[in-house]
């Protein structure tokens, strides 16, 4: 069905990426990516289309990341190219499309934006309450539920005004007396009190947002407004292929309802993080981690990933995996497996970094299917020390002097000189740091002075 429903857009992506190329000047008039007249008139006419449905199959592409933009450009995303091969390239396009409903169908003109917003904000409740009702819900419903959600939003805006209290209202009668009615003052002669108008007088509550009056909280929101902004946004999910939408009432498809189970899934999911690192900086996330054992490990990469977008997710990971610690850099690389297919683009690119370079080459190694036990055969001899020096580098910090004395026996060199001859050519930073403590938990006296002088020759430049 995701398939289907992108079709329009997977065939435009693929004729811009031959017939333009990736950066090409036809798709960049006005600095967004957009496709200029020429190009989109030139892609009417090769593929029998419109140029309306043209332009509208390049946005939905755009919004799929069938078609990524970078600066003025756009060039064909890792979807497009993992479209006919991965499933999930497929679906994660149709659920990024899911997320931008309100940019792929323009709301009505003549609303205020703040009410275009209160809606979208209160839409996630509307398809929570159709996924539940599993069949037709009548759009009257449908907006007694949006007109009480936005009526909650607008609650929840205001603030409490400051200054004197408002009193208790006079009594109507009191207010409409005339001066000379019995019971006045003027009448009884008692003593009238002064007037405050900041106690008699209404209070009104600001919006912290808008800084206008914001309607009282049990005042009912304006159905005139809300009933077109409520045909928008349901005509804009079924634009989508979320939901179907005629004859009063709307229902969410298949499609649609597996979506909003995912979106509940991964809220239930940050929800319930076993270590409670949700919101923590990817480093001090991967930190907490290094003690938990691998399975729960996985499950606080998962919460942590599900509650922030994935591109600045992977982003952040690699900024933590450039960094000094050598456990914090194998565990980014462990969390960007949790991450998947959208992470290959990044990981791809810092393979010409030697730090990163080993474990991204495994990382890709093992996206692209090759066993896991089999992966580090696509690491050079130079490349593999590298990452037995850095593993080392990591076990020194935070493991056992054991542990280190094992890590030896992991070594690709048949013999410790020939290990200590290939570390030493390697260049690693934390070279000396590594074969000090290597020497200080070894055993063997004899192989503990070798490693020893090792590390003074690395250190003299010997």
């Amino acid at each position: 069905m995701a398939r289907s429903g992108l079709a329009g857009a997977v065939r435009l992506a693929r004729w811009a990426d031959a017939a333009l190329g990736p950066g090409r000047s036809g798709a960049q008039a006005d600095g967004k990516a957009t496709l200029s007249d020429t190009t989109a008139e030139r892609a009417a006419r090769e593929l029998g289309l419109t140029v309306a449905q043209v332009r509208a199959d390049w946005d939905t592409a755009r919004l799929a990341g069938l078609i990524e933009v970078h600066g003025d450009s756009a060039r064909p995303g890792w979807r497009l190219r993992a479209w006919d091969r991965d499933d999930s390239a497929v679906l994660r396009g149709w659920v990024a499309l899911f997320d931008a409903w309100s940019l792929a169908h323009p709301e009505p003109a003549g609303h205020e934006p703040a009410a275009v917003a209160e809606v979208v904000s209160a839409m996630p409740q509307v398809l929570s309450f159709l996924q539940l009702s599993a069949g037709p819900v009548p759009v009257e419903q449908l907006l007694d539920l949006l007109r009480q959600r936005v009526r909650e939003l607008r609650t929840e805006r205001c603030e409490v005004p400051y200054g004197p209290r408002p009193g208790p209202a006079p009594a109507p009668d009191a207010i409409a007396a005339p001066a000379d009615a019995p019971g006045h003052p003027a009448e009884t002669g008692a003593p009238e009190e002064p007037a405050d108008a900041a106690a008699v007088a209404p209070v009104p509550l600001l919006s912290p947002v808008t800084g206008v009056d914001a309607a009282p909280a049990d005042a009912p929101a304006d159905e005139a407004e809300l009933a077109p902004l409520l045909d928008w946004a349901l005509s804009a999910l079924a634009s989508v292929g979320a939901l179907t939408y005629g004859d009063g009432q709307a229902t969410l498809t298949p499609l649609g309802s597996w979506a909003v189970w995912v979106k509940l899934e991964q809220i239930c999911v940050a929800a319930q993080s076993p270590a409670g690192n949700i919101e923590q900086s990817a480093e001090d996330m991967l930190r907490g981690c290094a003690q938990l054992r691998p399975n729960a490990a996985r499950a606080e990469y998962r919460a942590w990933l599900a509650a922030r977008p994935v591109g600045s997710a992977v982003t952040e990971l690699l900024d933590a995996a450039r960094g000094d610690d050598a456990l914090l850099r194998g565990l980014a690389f462990e969390a960007l497996r949790v991450v998947g297919a959208p992470a290959e683009p990044d990981v791809r690119a810092v393979v010409d970094e030697p730090a990163l370079r080993p474990y991204a080459l495994l990382w890709l190694a093992e996206h692209d299917g090759v066993d896991p036990e089999d992966a580090h055969e696509v690491l050079t001899r130079e490349e593999a020390t590298w990452l037995w020096v850095d593993t080392a580098a990591a076990v020194a910090d935070h493991g056992e002097a054991s542990m280190l004395v094992r890590h030896l026996e992991s070594a690709l060199q048949p013999t410790v000189p020939a290990l200590l001859d290939e570390v030493r050519a390697v260049g690693h930073p934390r070279t000396v740091q590594v074969l000090v403590a290597l020497a200080a938990a070894h055993p063997d006296p004899a192989l503990a002075k070798a490693v020893r002088r090792a590390a003074f020759q690395v250190h003299t430049g010997g």
